[in-house]
């Protein structure tokens, strides 16, 4: 079976994976060019942001690779809620300077970590 045969059959995490990586590269384009909002205390939303796209662009990568395991929509979905909880809430928190839902960013994180435990099973 051919690889985007495959990737078809398996969901759509390869078109999902394109439109995270499209939205990666516009998020980290406005973040090049922007002056982050003053926090108070030692904390560096550039930083932060750097982060988050790093991350984003990563799990994207991921994200494309998710068809090939056992369980894809097990994976898929970890991915997902981890980008959207992890760099979604550092975004945010980055271009507003409200920390409010940095809380979730935990969560978000051990989705994540919980998407790439998925691809073992």
């Amino acid at each position: 079976m051919p690889l985007w045969e495959l990737a078809q059959a398996a969901g759509p995490f390869v078109r999902l994976a394109g439109l995270s990586g499209a939205v990666a590269v516009v998020l980290g384009a406005m973040g090049a060019h922007r002056t982050f909002p003053a926090t108070e205390g030692k904390e560096d939303l550039r930083k932060i942001f750097e982060t988050a796209n790093r991350f984003h662009f990563l799990h994207t990568l991921a994200l494309m690779t998710v068809p090939l395991c056992r369980r894809p929509y097990i994976a898929g979905g970890f991915f997902i809620a981890g980008m959207g909880l992890f760099c979604g809430t550092c975004y945010y928190h980055c271009f507003t300077g409200n920390p409010n839902f940095r809380k979730l960013t935990p969560i978000g994180g051990s989705c994540l970590i919980l998407g790439w435990l998925a691809m073992v099973i």
